[in-house]
């Protein structure tokens, strides 16, 4: 017998069963038409892989040089960490603790999340306390602001352009790159599908 489950229409309360799983598929309500769910095909596998490159670039983009600055012949690189540093030097510690969590702590631990997620359901397992994993990462999705942090180092490298040769490091590439497989990995994983795993298992 195939496990249902219970889903009410956030239009018009309706209620529905509908089979566990049925991946690749969707469903709409019989009253008014509102989708009910949009399973993903492979779900786990796909955010996984967004999940490992996203771990790789951020590393590259918390360890290598961000930015170069060559003022009259004095060369000056800057890390992400080094930055925030700088920020707290100058007496800006709200900043700094701003642009560290956001930047920073934020995207370190939602990939750690979803890695501790994904990778025991891509073998087969259901990771412990699951259900405070997935909350806790909707909630840590919330502070991850590295888009508004790239665009003011853009900002600041119009207006520092005239004053010093800017040399984008191989981070800010990684960093670019990063967002965006953050936002792919969260488009790609199925929140209602792992959730089943609880009840009809890995």
């Amino acid at each position: 017998m195939v496990p249902e489950e219970f889903v009410a229409c956030h239009d018009c309360d309706l209620i529905h069963r509908i089979p566990v799983g049925q991946e690749g598929r969707s469903g709409r309500c019989t009253r008014c038409g509102a989708v009910l769910f949009n399973h993903k095909r492979n779900t786990v596998e796909r955010t996984l892989a967004l999940t490992a490159a996203g771990a790789v670039l951020f590393a590259v983009a918390n360890l290598f040089p961000f930015l170069s600055f060559d003022m009259q012949g004095r060369v000056t690189e800057t890390t992400l960490l080094s930055g925030v540093v700088e920020l707290w030097s100058q007496g800006m510690g709200v900043l700094a603790v701003l642009v560290l969590l956001t930047a920073v702590i934020a995207p370190g631990v939602q990939l750690s999340l979803l890695g501790y997620v994904l990778v025991p359901l891509h073998a087969g397992r259901v990771p412990w306390r699951l259900e405070l994993a997935l909350r806790a990462l909707r909630r840590i999705e919330t502070w991850s602001m590295m888009e508004v942090f790239l665009i003011g180092i853009l900002v600041a490298l119009v207006k520092l352009g005239r004053m010093a040769e800017i040399v984008p490091g191989p981070a800010i590439y990684s960093f670019a790159i990063l967002i965006l497989v953050l936002a792919g990995a969260a488009a790609t994983l199925d929140r209602r599908a792992v959730w089943q795993r609880l009840t009809v298992g890995a």
